[in-house]
Protein backbone atom coordinates (compact mmCIF):
# COMPACT_ATOMS: atom_id res chain seq x y z
CA UNK A 1 0.00 0.00 0.00
CA UNK A 2 1.13 3.42 -0.72
CA UNK A 3 -0.24 6.59 0.70
CA UNK A 4 0.21 9.73 2.12
CA UNK A 5 1.26 9.55 5.76
CA UNK A 6 -0.81 11.49 8.02
CA UNK A 7 1.32 14.00 10.03
CA UNK A 8 0.82 14.14 14.03
CA UNK A 9 -0.81 17.21 15.55
CA UNK A 10 -0.95 17.93 18.97
CA UNK A 11 -4.43 17.50 19.79
CA UNK A 12 -6.52 20.12 20.35
CA UNK A 13 -8.16 21.25 23.95
CA UNK A 14 -12.05 21.83 23.46
CA UNK A 15 -12.98 25.09 24.71
CA UNK A 16 -15.50 23.35 27.33
CA UNK A 17 -12.77 21.35 28.98
CA UNK A 18 -10.81 24.46 29.94
CA UNK A 19 -13.55 25.48 32.05
CA UNK A 20 -12.43 26.93 35.52
CA UNK A 21 -14.29 25.25 37.53
CA UNK A 22 -14.34 21.66 36.16
CA UNK A 23 -9.88 22.01 36.19
CA UNK A 24 -8.41 24.11 38.81
CA UNK A 25 -5.56 25.86 37.82
CA UNK A 26 -6.74 26.94 34.75
CA UNK A 27 -6.86 30.50 34.23
CA UNK A 28 -5.64 31.70 31.51
CA UNK A 29 -9.19 31.37 29.32
CA UNK A 30 -10.14 33.76 27.08
CA UNK A 31 -12.85 36.26 28.29
CA UNK A 32 -13.71 37.99 25.01
CA UNK A 33 -16.37 34.71 24.31
CA UNK A 34 -17.42 35.62 27.96
CA UNK A 35 -21.78 36.73 28.05
CA UNK A 36 -21.83 40.88 28.27
CA UNK A 37 -22.89 41.91 31.58
CA UNK A 38 -26.42 42.87 31.91
CA UNK A 39 -27.36 46.62 32.36
CA UNK A 40 -29.90 46.94 35.31
CA UNK A 41 -32.02 49.33 33.42
CA UNK A 42 -32.86 46.11 30.91
CA UNK A 43 -34.36 44.13 34.11
CA UNK A 44 -37.81 44.94 35.10
CA UNK A 45 -40.36 43.02 36.23
CA UNK A 46 -43.16 41.20 34.20
CA UNK A 47 -46.91 41.75 34.65
CA UNK A 48 -49.31 39.41 36.03
CA UNK A 49 -51.81 38.34 33.60
CA UNK A 50 -54.88 39.57 33.20
CA UNK A 51 -58.11 37.68 34.76
CA UNK A 52 -60.25 37.68 31.34
CA UNK A 53 -57.07 35.83 29.42
CA UNK A 54 -57.02 32.84 31.65
CA UNK A 55 -58.19 29.86 30.19
CA UNK A 56 -61.94 29.01 30.51
CA UNK A 57 -61.43 25.03 31.34
CA UNK A 58 -60.30 23.68 34.73
CA UNK A 59 -57.99 20.03 35.10
CA UNK A 60 -59.57 16.95 35.85
CA UNK A 61 -58.97 15.90 39.34
CA UNK A 62 -56.04 13.17 37.97
CA UNK A 63 -54.51 15.49 36.03
CA UNK A 64 -54.60 17.72 38.79
CA UNK A 65 -52.96 15.29 41.19
CA UNK A 66 -50.37 14.17 38.65
CA UNK A 67 -49.01 17.71 39.12
CA UNK A 68 -49.03 17.84 42.95
CA UNK A 69 -47.48 14.42 42.87
CA UNK A 70 -44.84 15.53 40.22
CA UNK A 71 -44.26 19.09 41.69
CA UNK A 72 -44.03 17.58 45.46
CA UNK A 73 -41.06 15.20 43.85
CA UNK A 74 -40.01 18.06 42.29
CA UNK A 75 -39.54 20.48 44.91
CA UNK A 76 -37.83 17.84 47.53
CA UNK A 77 -35.16 17.13 44.79
CA UNK A 78 -36.39 13.61 43.86
CA UNK A 79 -36.57 13.17 39.85
CA UNK A 80 -39.16 10.69 39.05
CA UNK A 81 -37.23 7.57 37.10
CA UNK A 82 -39.24 6.42 33.79
CA UNK A 83 -40.58 2.94 35.71
CA UNK A 84 -42.12 5.54 38.32
CA UNK A 85 -44.22 7.29 36.07
CA UNK A 86 -46.68 4.42 35.98
CA UNK A 87 -47.26 4.83 39.75
CA UNK A 88 -47.52 8.43 40.09
CA UNK A 89 -50.58 7.95 37.94
CA UNK A 90 -51.80 5.00 39.45
CA UNK A 91 -51.65 7.48 42.87
CA UNK A 92 -53.35 10.14 40.91
CA UNK A 93 -56.24 7.96 40.09
CA UNK A 94 -56.64 7.96 44.05
CA UNK A 95 -58.87 10.09 46.30
CA UNK A 96 -58.10 13.84 46.98
CA UNK A 97 -57.68 12.51 50.76
CA UNK A 98 -55.41 9.66 49.85
CA UNK A 99 -52.74 11.65 47.66
CA UNK A 100 -53.05 14.53 50.49
CA UNK A 101 -51.73 12.33 52.59
CA UNK A 102 -48.47 11.10 50.03
CA UNK A 103 -47.96 14.72 49.53
CA UNK A 104 -47.25 15.25 53.19
CA UNK A 105 -44.95 12.38 53.63
CA UNK A 106 -42.84 13.18 50.68
CA UNK A 107 -42.87 17.43 51.86
CA UNK A 108 -42.42 16.31 55.36
CA UNK A 109 -38.75 16.82 56.52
Amino acid sequence: MTGTPIPAFAPRTPRWALDPYRFHGVDDLDRQSAAPAVDDADDYALLAPRAERRPSFTLAATDRRRLDLHAALTTTGVAPLPGDLEAIDALSRLDDTTVRSVLRWITSP
